[in-house]
């Protein structure tokens, strides 16, 4: 118990406000300095202690299964060069962890593509990383701390979550909760809204792409209703478990840039240039 062996990258989406550069590379696969934002993902897995990475991909995502691939041709043109050490961080992934992919036909919302993942997941709890949101920590990474969490609270499902200006609660799910009994940022959620007006929600607590999931999570899917858009959401089908006690969100420590926008894209690029160029 208390155990995560298994993260799940939902990477299906098309990736449109990045259009025209998504209509041949997929989003995840757009870099943060030289490193793709995939690879910052699967890292991050990697630092909680999890090797077995599982994505749910469409058929146009190659690149993001090939980029975890050995590539004899550039491997050998840079061989005894000072360029052969650029490829040992994700050829030491390639090593070290195993990849599984899962196509998702239909673009149905996060829910629905958690779902899809469900033949590849076995009946463990697993965690999920949205590499759209790109996370850094100066101690535990984001998912070390959540599985820490978890730890202690195997029967729940596990939601990362940050302060939002209120304006902006309109673009996330919001929680609603009490703390846990001793900590400062933990909370038993009792109430979930996906995308609410300002005035309706009830927080500006916001869900961040990270999640631990226990198996329940699928029988819940499969009846969740899907939304106004036709979109089945992990928001409502969290909330199922939420009324009988077993989602609890977490504050984490750290920082976040959405990289799912241009600005935060931007923003995360600017900031890892400034650290680079102080530490030359």
């Amino acid at each position: 118990m208390g155990i995560i062996n298994k993260c799940l990258f939902p990477v299906a989406g098309y990736g449109t406000r990045f259009l025209p550069v998504t209509k041949a590379i997929p989003k995840e696969m757009l870099p943060i300095l030289t490193k793709p934002l995939i690879q910052y993902a699967v890292e991050e897995a990697i630092s909680a202690g999890i090797c077995s990475m599982t994505m749910v991909t469409n058929k146009h995502k190659k690149a993001i299964e090939n980029h975890f691939k050995p590539h004899a041709d550039i491997e050998k043109s840079i061989k005894n060069t000072t360029k052969e050490v650029l490829l040992d961080e994700v050829n030491a992934i390639s090593e070290q962890c195993d990849f599984s992919y899962v196509e998702q036909q239909e673009m149905l919302g996060l829910g629905h593509a958690i779902y899809t993942s469900k033949p590849l997941i076995g009946v463990d709890a697993f965690a999920v990383i949205l590499p759209d949101d790109l996370c850094t920590s100066d101690s535990d990474s984001v998912l070390l701390q959540m599985i820490k969490l978890y730890k202690q609270n195997s029967d729940c499902c596990i939601v990362a979550i940050k302060e939002v200006p209120e304006s902006e609660v309109d673009k996330y799910g919001v929680i609603e909760g009490e703390l846990l009994k001793d900590s400062n940022n933990a909370y038993r959620v009792h109430n979930m809204v996906e995308k609410p007006a300002p005035i309706e929600a009830p927080s500006n607590l916001a869900i961040i792409g990270r999640y631990i999931l226990t198996h329940e999570i699928f029988e819940v899917l499969k009846s969740t209703q899907p939304d106004k858009n036709g979109e089945i959401q992990i928001t409502d089908a969290l909330m199922t478990l939420a009324k009988v006690g077993k989602v609890i969100a977490y504050q984490f420590q750290g920082r976040r840039f959405d990289c799912g926008s241009v600005k935060g894209f931007i923003e995360a690029n600017s900031v890892f240039a400034k650290e680079q160029l102080q530490s030359l």
